[in-house]
């Protein structure tokens, strides 16, 4: 018995110290970008097309449709280039630099990218879901009702073509929107967790997208794109293997 304490008692200092290392081992980039998550609060919203909107919507934002999701973390800021790199070990995106946000992945690279950074930090990061999206782009429960994320004035909050002189900007540069995220409209597309399909008139809760589809929803338009693609409501979608320099993403996590 008494062998079997003493070995215990050595044993717990080398746990400590392995758990100290652990620690170590996250840089201080991947650090920052976990400090970085906001605290989304629940609530419930009209999903869609809605008035602020006027007469723009298409008609993949219709019907209107009354959805509650529970509260959830969400970047501050896009995903950029330094953070990818210091998971990935390399940088994909055509116009470099550390802070603008990374592009030219996919959906699949997204995912592959999350697997790495939660067994690097050992939280649940994930793509949010479109619900999840446009409630945080509209405010949350502190909306203010604006047709673009933070602002009814596009030059405010978003880089898109008229400014953008041909390529991404560093990321938090702009106004953000209520909940304090940036960039939620322009700079690049963020890819979500949905697959792409229409939209029902029923009351929802915590919708995952549609049970089968060749697309995957992205929203936010990008610094290519006119104000039209950066409203809160506007959705797109493209193949999980599909890259491209004016689409990125954002982290949420549980």
């Amino acid at each position: 018995m008494k062998r079997i304490i003493i070995l215990l008692a050595l044993a717990l200092p080398i746990v400590a110290h392995a758990q100290k290392r652990k620690a170590d081992v996250i840089p201080a980039v991947i650090q920052q970008l976990i400090d970085n998550m906001v605290r989304v609060e629940g609530g419930t919203f009209i999903m869609g097309g809605t008035a602020e909107q006027e007469a723009e919507p298409s008609d993949y934002e219709y019907p209107l449709h009354e959805v509650t999701v529970a509260s959830f973390l969400l970047g501050k800021y896009e995903v950029t280039q330094e953070e990818w790199e210091a998971v990935m070990g390399e940088n994909p995106a055509r116009y470099k630099s550390a802070r603008h946000p990374v592009e030219q992945v996919s959906h699949m690279d997204c995912r592959r990218f999350i697997r790495k950074l939660n067994k690097l930090t050992g939280m649940k990061f994930r793509l949010p879901t479109e619900a999840e999206w446009e409630y945080a782009a509209r405010g949350g429960d502190k909306s203010r009702g604006y047709k673009y994320a933070g602002s009814n004035e596009i030059k405010q909050v978003a880089w898109v073509q008229e400014e953008s002189k041909n390529g991404t900007h560093d990321v938090g540069l702009k106004q953000p929107n209520e909940l304090g995220l940036y960039d939620m409209s322009g700079n690049v597309w963020e890819w979500c967790s949905d697959l792409f399909g229409g939209y029902s008139k029923e009351a929802q809760k915590n919708p995952k997208g549609a049970y089968s589809s060749a697309f995957y929803a992205f929203r936010g338009g990008s610094w290519v794109n006119e104000p039209w693609y950066c409203r809160v409501s506007t959705r797109n979608a493209n193949q999980p293997r599909i890259r491209s320099v004016n689409l990125g993403l954002r982290l949420a996590a549980w």
